[in-house]
Parts: C-alpha cells; structure tokens; sequence
C-alpha cells in the first residue's frame, strides 16, 4: 500500500526522487509531441504534465502509473477538438475536454461503475489499438517528410497531401533528412541497444539507457539544428516556448460547447480508465500490489480535472512512463509528484535548447513507440481462435483509420454487446452420459459414454436470463424428438450462476410441456445461490420434481425417489 506523507520513509523518497528525475526527462519532449498531435500549442503538453501528476498522486491507486498526455488520447482529442477550428479556440476545448473527461470519471467513482470497463472487450481494445497506431503513424508522416498535409483521418490526410503536392511542397529534402534518420536511429536502437548494453551493464541499467535512446536523438538533432541554422533552411522547429506558468482558471462554460463534446469525453473517459487501469494492474502484479478499481477511477477525474483548470488536455496513464518509471524503481505514487516538480524546473531551464528541436524529430519520437506498442500478433491469435471477434478487430481497426476513434470504439461497443446477446439468447443444452466406469457425466459426441434408458440427461450451460430463458423448453423438445421413450428429464445446473424471474418462467413452462407428455423434469447440483433464489419464489408450490446434490444421484434413482 502506498504511504501517505506522514509515513515517507528516506529510503522510499530517494528511490521516488531518482524515478522522477528519469521519468520527467522523458516527460517534456513527449508532452510537447503529444500536444502537437492533438493540434495544441507545445505548452499545454507541459501543462498537462505538472498539475494532474501531483492531483493523482494524491488520489490515485497506483504505486507506478505514470499519469500524463498519452498518443491515443492525443489522437482523439484532436479527433474530438479538429471539427470546431475556427469556431473556438481549440485551446479552450481541450480543457472542456479534459474537465469533462474528469467529472465523468469522478462521476464513475461515485456510482461505482469501475465494472463498465468491460463495455471495451479485447478484440475492441486491440483492433482499437492498432488503428490508433496506423492513424497516429499517418498523421505524423508530413511532418517526417515536411510537408504542410494535415488530417485526422485517412482520406483527410490523402486530400490534404494530394493538394499539396499539386502545389509542390509533398516533401522538404532537408526536413526529411532530420526525420527519416531519427526514426531509422530510434528503430535501430529500440531493436538493439538493450542488448548491446546488456553486455557491458546490468539488466536493469541497459533497459533504462534503451529508453533513454529517444533523448539522446532529440538533443543531437537539436544541436545539428542550432548549429546549422535549421530554421533558416526551412526546417520548422518548435520554437520558443511561453514563460511556464500554469493559466489557472475554470474552463469556458459554453452549453452548446460541452453538449458538443460530450459524446467524445464519455469514450475519452472510457478509454482513459481501461488503459490506464491495465497498466497499473499489470504493473501491480509484478509488485504484488491490489489496485483499487474505484479508487483508480477517482486518481484519473482528479488529474483530469487539475488539467482542466490549469490549461492542460486529456490525460492518463502510459504504459511506456509507467514501465520506466517502474525500472527507475518508483516505491510510492508520489513520485508523479515529484516529476511534476522536475519537469517545471526542466521546462524552465531547457526553454531555449528546446525552441530548436525540430517538429520532425518529434514526429519520428512518437511513431516509433507507438508502432511498438500495437497490439499486431492479437489479430493472428483472434483469427485461429474465433473469426467472429477476428473480424471485429479488423472493423475496429479499419474506422479508426478511415474516420474517428470515436466513431471506432462506438461501433466495437455495439456490436460487442450483439456478439454478447445473440450468444446468450441461444443456451446451449449439451446431452450428456456416464464415463463408463466413473461417476462422471460429459458431453455424449465428445466422449465415448453410455446412457441411461428412459432417463434424458441435459447440462444447462448458461445462466437463465431474460434474453435466453425463452428458448429452453424449445431446445430441450428437440433432444426429446430424439429419444421418445424418455421417462425424466434431469438438468444438470452446474454451470448455472444466475435464474432470472424469465428464467423462472421458463421452467415452469418446460415442467408444464414434460408433464403434458408424460415426462418428469428433475434438477441436479444446483448451486446455493440460484436455489436460495428458488427458494425466495416459493417455487416448491408448483414445481413437482426433485432436487438431487449430484447427477449420478438423479440419474441411478429410477424410481424418482432419493435413495
């Protein structure tokens, strides 16, 4: 558990303040990409970076979640934000973005709705992930190569670069010269510097000079550029960054403003949770450490929220920051705290050096990790598993290239949940028998059993609900077309966790159809719950069979009586 201050130990605050000086190194120039990839002048990346650190560290769940602007929250921002250029400032949307973002979020803290994160199922989340990796790659193409071409989406983009090659500025030789070898550098350097290092460093150290890699790149091209006068060449830089001071103030209050955006902070604030809370999950395992889901939702409003008053974007937490951070060997969540510090003061005294790093050199820093962190191998696994959920990744993937995230993720919600029900609105009901020799029941055309005269033995394998209960007497009248001479019906309700009051009903009718014809209905090895449900209904006043604590129970008593 982390500690609270009173509690900082001196080991704890040393470990904390070496991470934090590793982690804020890499926070600048990727708060500046990332702010530039959703369309926003550099500062607001740095303004997302100091107040919503020390606002997590406060609230947060996590130990090691480094919080701040991340790629995919960049890309729908910009998505989110691009449509209202020249109606609003996009600066002062961001931050009605990310205040909304926040009061979502703290509204899912309060209601305690950590579980909606299960609305993004993995074949959304990864055909999501290598969309947003494609279109971030895309987006970031003309700056490698200098061209003006801008757009947030595919054919956008396409339209943009094609008007600008009309015009002959598709591409700006010594532009891409800056871009191309960095990104050729940092791809060499992702693939084989660990182990080159390994051979003269420990593990751990050789991993923190792999990730150290991108600042090297950005402070020899920012010296190449002083030295050689980039600007002057046409290369364009960042420029002089705006004294560091945090603009705090409530953000605009237009109605029509936040109607407008709402739709995209609700999945903003969606993706927010599910990223950042498998990030801090899977890094909490490592350390044998509980995240707190709802605890976790309050840490991300509370950043949300910081950077909605002080200038910022959206953010949440990275994977890429939070496994650094991690390796730098972070103890408590106050470490955030402190790179929020490190980063003001480094903002402060590296102005002037960072107002010649080229935007190309920027562009080649976030392809780079974030074609690294695609999720590309899920489409193989999902299409030798089930083409259904292979083929959603694949639509996912697509919308997110060809038109919005938003657009990307609303559909993989919908037709998610359809995938969902129309599995649950057909219970299966597998015929089984006796393994011969044991006491054990299985699934007749899966294993070599035998059966029972007059006695047809069903496993119910789904919960009775509302969306399937329906069907069960239907499903069971088909296995009895196949054995006329049945005397029982025995359910097996093992895999059953839940009897809703359809499903209720459903049995009821079934007893009502089996009786009709002749025909017993038993049940066997109900689990405590679904009979204390049962029990609560009163349903002993109509149900005329028996209950039995194991299959081979009901299935040995011929004569319908409890040996």
């Amino acid at each position: 558990m982390t500690p609270t201050p009173p509690s900082y130990r001196r080991d704890s605050l040393r470990d904390d303040l070496l991470a934090a000086a590793i982690v804020a190194v890499l926070l600048i120039p990727q708060s500046i990409a990332y702010a530039l990839l959703a369309g926003l002048p550099p500062q607001v990346g740095l303004y997302a970076s100091v107040l919503p650190l020390v606002a997590y560290a406060l609230v947060g769940a996590s130990s090691l979640n480094a919080v701040g602007p991340a790629a995919v929250l960049a890309l729908m921002t910009l998505q989110a934000i691009a449509p209202l250029a020249g109606q609003v400032d996009l600066s002062a949307a961001a931050v009605v973005l990310a205040a909304e973002v926040g009061l979502l979020l703290a509204a899912a803290a309060v209601l305690k709705l950590d579980a909606l994160a299960a609305l993004l199922s993995a074949p959304v989340l990864q055909g999501f992930s290598v969309g947003a990796a494609i279109s971030i790659a895309l987006s970031q193409l003309p700056a490698l190569l200098g061209s003006p071409a801008h757009g947030v989406h595919l054919r956008a983009l396409v339209d943009s670069w094609v008007e600008s090659s009309r015009a002959g500025a598709w591409l700006h030789p010594t532009t891409a010269a800056f871009g191309v070898s960095s990104l050729v550098v940092l791809l060499v350097a992702r693939r084989h510097l660990q182990p080159l290092a390994a051979r003269w460093l420990s593990t751990d150290l050789a991993k923190l000079v792999a990730r150290a890699a991108p600042l090297v790149v950005i402070a020899i091209a920012t010296g190449l550029a002083w030295a050689f006068a980039a600007p002057s060449h046409g290369v364009t830089v960042v420029g002089p960054l705006p004294t560091l001071h945090l603009p705090l103030a409530l953000p605009l209050f237009d109605a029509e403003l936040w109607l407008l955006l709402l739709p995209s902070a609700a999945l903003l604030a969606l993706v927010t949770f599910v990223s950042s809370f498998a990030v801090a999950e899977r890094l909490g395992l490592q350390r044998g450490e509980h995240v707190d889901g709802r605890r976790e939702l309050a840490g991300l409003a509370a950043a949300n929220l910081a950077a909605g008053v002080s200038g910022g974007m959206p953010v949440g937490g990275s994977f890429s920051r939070s496994a650094l951070n991690a390796e730098a060997g972070a103890r408590t969540r106050w470490a955030g705290a402190w790179t929020a510090l490190f980063l003001a003061l480094a903002a402060l005294l590296l102005a002037a050096p960072l107002a010649w790093l080229p935007r190309t050199v920027l562009a080649a820093t976030i392809v780079v990790p974030v074609l690294a962190a695609a999720e590309w191998k899920a489409f193989g696994l999902a299409w030798r598993y089930t083409r259904g959920e292979a083929a959603l990744m694949g639509l996912v993937a697509a919308i997110t290239v060809l038109h919005t995230a938003q657009w990307a993720l609303g559909v993989g919600v919908l037709i998610s949940i359809a995938l969902m029900l129309q599995h649950a609105a057909r219970p299966h009901a597998a015929l089984i028998g006796r393994v011969p020799g044991t006491e054990h029941y299985r699934n007749v055309t899966r294993y070599a059993t035998e059966l029972t005269p007059g006695v047809l033995s069903l496993r119910v394998d789904e919960s009775l609900l509302f969306v399937n209960a329906r069907q069960l007497p239907g499903v069971v009248a088909k296995h009895l077309d196949a054995y006329p001479d049945t005397r029982r019906v025995v359910l097996q309700m093992t895999p059953v966790n839940r009897i809703d009051l359809s499903g209720l009903e459903a049995l009821s009718t079934l007893q009502t159809v089996l009786r009709e014809r002749g025909i017993r209905l038993d049940l066997s090895e109900v689990k405590g719950p679904v009979l204390d449900g049962l029990r609560a209904a009163q349903w002993s006043s109509w149900f005329a069979g028996r209950i039995y604590l194991s299959h081979h129970q009901a299935v040995r008593d011929e004569q319908g009586m409890a040996p």
